[in-house]
């Protein structure tokens, strides 16, 4: 990593559907880890453009919306403020955060393919393909579900296998199902505009093989499926929702959705340049350079879409053109293996995992943004665990957090807050301060190769050496003898701490932040990555009183804040919506309140001792702030009484308590008329 060297860089991060909420999966996967790589890319002084947005023309968001019975566009733009403001609450420095459903991304996508079709890659042909009679529409990818024909997984969609992750057809798949009403679909002919990968095979091996930064991983499996042979691939859907194709003839045709998504990390920075900072000759400056280096971070799970899809798309674009007027190809795609949840898949529908929006509510920001860097998933499937949460936090504190405090306690303390002089270098000094000269480069280096988790775990090894050093130092022994000596040590250390709040910035920024005003250093667009070293932190520097920078996790206390979160989340309707097949499942019935009890350390719950007729239950019920509890007393409820238990707080829920919520107003469901508990609702 050069000093001097400026690179230009386009960095983007996979655009999420906009059906639900991230979860810590797919945070750590894409949006994460392309803003550390951002954040460390404008600290080099390079020029850097930071792209992405909600994928809203998805068919998962066309499936959702027709579960749900709302439009379409109304779903996926609910969704998308949602998630926008969630990134902004997890410091997500992005210049731009767009969606797809934008006037500039439209019109781009269809010039985009007529300059395409003009070059000789598209052809349109007449096929049968899967029509649902119930629900009265061709199925495209994700509107149809069935058995892998390569792995056998039961619950493979129409585009892709998640479990072996081949590309597919629907008309591939065995037992096929409508992803909508579960029943078989017939087949019908339709006309469709397709992408003629094939004449590209050649260019994108050649392109896979000359690219030397792409992960192993990625580079096999593209290599594996383009010996296979990579197929034409459908350009065009039989969906009402979705950029309308340009084609002529294509009417009632729309943009498949990968087709389009891809090219919103171009369209993203036309957008950026035109809209936000007003000058339209950016997009050329970034996108048609062939020496601005493009990145894109995603899951594993992308990997074909984003080095065989993509680049092929750029590379029919950019026939016959002249320099200037090429896109540039792909620089790296840098991706992530699967994050799991305590050994499980995350799973919106059974509840398990942890979604964005939870996680902010139950621990601060950057012990989330750390933890899940610290075990960034970059070689294999790795798990959340809740013991590792915890002692993760406890490494932080330890080896940089307990060092930071100590240092500039004793200089608030023991030199009123001035940063002493130092002295002569020994041979212990040397050592250390050789590590200070040395680590912004070896940092540097590791992110620079988008190694983000060997990074992270070498910042936590330099502060396992600064506490090596001032230990070996023993300066609050040596101050009673040589107060001056004891200084030097301080000053030493003053500059591992500067060195902290630089080489955390792009990973646990608010922290960053903190420790630089600690030392009375402005975080502004003037920090610099090469400004560490052994005299970065000017003698009599003035600083700041400093506070611990962070706390021990009561993990049982913050997983009961989940359950909580998660339980109230379940009485708003949080969960998708469901069949009428497995609506009749639910055993709902009415209930009568024989006791009221408020649940220890936990300020909104009760514990409610109901009966079913003659059947005795325990719930437990978040209505301490709506009801007194004679007001419960009594009182015949509605719930739902063949709920998997759950143990809340230590006590065992055996149902859930129906209610009706309006903002801060909840009011229990009761029957109007008289009638006994037990009482099936139908």
């Amino acid at each position: 990593m050069s000093k001097n060297e400026v690179t230009k860089w386009v960095i983007t991060s996979a655009w999420p559907y906009v059906n639900a909420i991230p979860h810590l999966g797919n945070m750590i996967g894409s949006v994460l880890s392309s803003d550390v790589f951002a954040r460390f890319c404008r600290l080099k002084g390079d020029e850097v453009v930071f792209v992405s947005g909600s994928d809203s023309h998805g068919t998962p968001v066309a499936v959702a919306a027709k579960q749900q019975n709302v439009p379409t566009k109304e779903l996926a733009i609910k969704y998308h403020n949602i998630i926008k403001e969630l990134f902004e609450k997890w410091q997500i420095s992005y210049d731009n955060y767009t969606i797809t459903h934008n006037p500039t991304h439209i019109d781009f996508v269809q010039k985009f393919y007529l300059d395409v079709q003009k070059n000789g890659y598209v052809f349109e042909k007449e096929l049968e393909t899967l029509y649902c009679e119930n629900d009265k529409f061709f199925l495209p990818d994700r509107f149809v579900e069935g058995v892998c024909p390569h792995c056998g997984y039961e619950n493979a969609r129409g585009d892709q296998c998640d479990k072996c992750q081949k590309l597919l057809t629907p008309l591939e798949l065995k037992k096929p199902r409508c992803a909508i009403c579960g029943n078989t679909p017939v087949l019908r002919k339709t006309k469709h505009w397709y992408l003629d990968l094939p004449k590209l095979q050649d260019q994108l091996k050649n392109l896979i093989n000359q690219n030397k930064i792409i992960p192993q991983n990625a580079r096999q499996m593209c290599l594996n499926s383009l010996a296979e042979g990579i197929p034409e691939r459908a350009i065009t859907r039989d969906l009402e929702w979705g950029i309308p194709a340009p084609f002529e003839g294509a009417d009632n045709k729309t943009i498949y959705v990968w087709f389009e998504a891809v090219l919103g990390y171009v369209s993203a920075v036309k957008e950026w340049a035109d809209n936000i900072v007003k000058d339209e000759k950016k997009y050329d400056y970034f996108w048609k350079d062939p020496n601005t280096k493009t990145v894109f971070f995603i899951g594993k799970d992308n990997i074909i879409f984003h080095l065989i899809v993509f680049p092929g798309l750029l590379l029919a674009f950019n026939k016959d053109k002249s320099e200037g007027e090429k896109l540039t190809l792909p620089y790296n795609v840098s991706s992530t293996e699967f994050l799991m949840y305590e050994n499980d898949k995350f799973s919106k529908s059974r509840g398990i995992g942890i979604w964005i929006d939870e996680a902010l509510k139950i621990a601060p920001l950057d012990y989330w943004r750390f933890t899940l860097l610290y075990n960034r998933p970059e070689t294999s499937d790795t798990s959340f665990l809740w013991s590792e949460f915890e002692n993760n936090i406890k490494i932080l504190n330890d080896n940089i957090g307990n060092f930071i405090h100590r240092t500039l306690t004793f200089i608030d303390k023991q030199f009123k807050g001035i940063i002493p002089k130092k002295l002569e270098y020994d041979d212990t000094d040397k050592k250390f301060i050789e590590l200070v000269n040395s680590i912004g480069f070896e940092i540097g280096e590791n992110i620079s190769n988008f190694k983000l988790r060997k990074a992270l775990r070498d910042i936590v090894n330099f502060g396992k050496e600064g506490n090596v050093y001032l230990n070996s130092k023993a300066p609050w022994h040596l101050i009673k003898k040589d107060k001056s000596a004891a200084g030097h040590v301080f000053n030493v250390c003053a500059q591992a701490v500067y060195a902290f709040g630089v080489l955390l910035s792009p990973f646990i920024p608010e922290t960053a932040e903190k420790i630089l005003s600690y030392l009375n250093i402005p975080t502004s667009n003037d920090l610099k990555w090469d400004t560490i070293n052994e005299n970065s932190i000017k003698e009599g520097q003035k600083i700041k009183k400093p506070e611990p920078l962070f706390q021990k996790l009561d993990i049982n206390e913050i997983k009961n804040q989940l359950e909580e979160i998660k339980e109230s989340k379940d009485k708003l309707g949080g969960k998708e919506l469901v069949s009428y097949e497995e609506f009749k499942k639910l055993d709902i019935r009415v209930a009568l309140i024989e006791s009221v009890e408020k649940v220890p350390k936990a300020d909104k719950l009760y514990k409610l001792s109901i009966a079913l007729g003659d059947e005795k239950r325990t719930l437990v019920a978040g209505l301490a702030e709506q009801y007194k509890a004679d007001e419960l007393k009594g009182k015949k409820i509605v719930i739902l009484a063949n709920l998997e238990p759950r143990k809340l707080r230590g006590i065992l829920s055996q149902g859930m308590l129906l209610a009706a919520v309006d903002g801060d107003i909840v009011s229990v469901l009761t029957p109007d008329k008289e009638i006994p508990s037990g009482a099936k609702i139908e």
